[in-house]
């Protein structure tokens, strides 16, 4: 039998710790199963971008940037601009990640995030066209997460809905004109839940993203409408599950939009 190092055994330990306070009905940072941590909104601190923001979930801390340049058009789509979303993990930021190209797992969250994005409507793409079929405006989407304290994904999400809608469309740099405003007309919130045992957790932690059986992400337009869902992990969600997660995450996103969003 394999012998667990020293940082193994914490680990364990950690889990277990956890898992058995969930079972008594308890988080280990004293917040109800269906309760937020604080969350933080900066917007405009990448003066290089077209658009930016930090936030923060709890110790949670994610960089937002969105950068934009000219481009071809999709041959299926000659007349919508392009979005393109990417993330980050820095090393600095968790242990877990390592230095060099993206992993599966960044590739996955930055998926989940620009799904939200487009799936929603959120920006009217067919107002990026500059000239049918030759040239459109084509946005870049860039996270960077700083510090990994649990629920990257919906840090991640607040973050590129606030950095579009603070984003200038730098048309008169390239000489196409006068430069506007980023067309957005949707505001989508994605919130996470986790299944530990048969509880569902709102805004994991760390500890508790370690111990799930299972994630669910849920992003919500404006009038309540669910835009995307996605689902991860080897564990499994009951219909009254997924309901009820996306009863909660309507709720928590209408909540968020007023807060932070609608005073932008």
């Amino acid at each position: 039998m394999k012998k667990m190092s020293g940082s193994e055994v914490i680990s364990r330990l950690k889990r277990d710790y956890i898992y058995n306070l969930m079972l008594k009905g308890e988080r280990e940072d004293g917040r109800q199963f269906d309760e937020l941590r604080d969350i933080a909104l900066e917007t405009g601190v990448i003066d290089k971008a077209e658009g930016s923001a930090m936030v923060q979930y709890g110790d949670t801390q994610v960089m937002v940037g969105v950068k934009m340049q000219v481009g071809t058009p999709f041959p299926d789509s000659p007349a919508q601009g392009v979005i393109i979303t990417s993330m980050e993990l820095n090393p600095i930021a968790s242990p877990d990640f390592e230095a060099g190209p993206p992993r599966e797992k960044a590739i996955e969250m930055a998926r989940i995030v620009d799904r939200g994005i487009r799936e929603s409507g959120a920006i009217d793409i067919n107002k990026l066209c500059i000239t049918e079929g030759e040239e459109v405006w084509m946005v870049f989407i860039d996270v960077h997460v700083l510090n990994n304290s649990g629920n990257i994904l919906d840090a991640a999400s607040l973050g590129a809905i606030a950095a579009l809608m603070t984003t200038t469309v730098p048309s008169e740099r390239e000489g196409k004109g006068e430069d506007y405003p980023m067309p957005v007309r949707e505001m989508p919130v994605g919130i996470s839940l986790v299944k530990i045992g048969d509880e569902m957790v709102l805004d994991p932690t760390y500890g508790e993203e370690s111990v799930c059986e299972t994630r669910i992400t849920i992003s919500s337009n404006q009038d309540g409408s669910i835009c995307s869902m996605q689902k991860s992990g080897s564990g499994s969600l009951s219909p009254a599950q997924v309901v009820k997660a996306s009863q909660i995450a309507k709720e928590k996103g209408e909540i968020i939009r007023e807060k932070y969003l609608l005073e932008i």
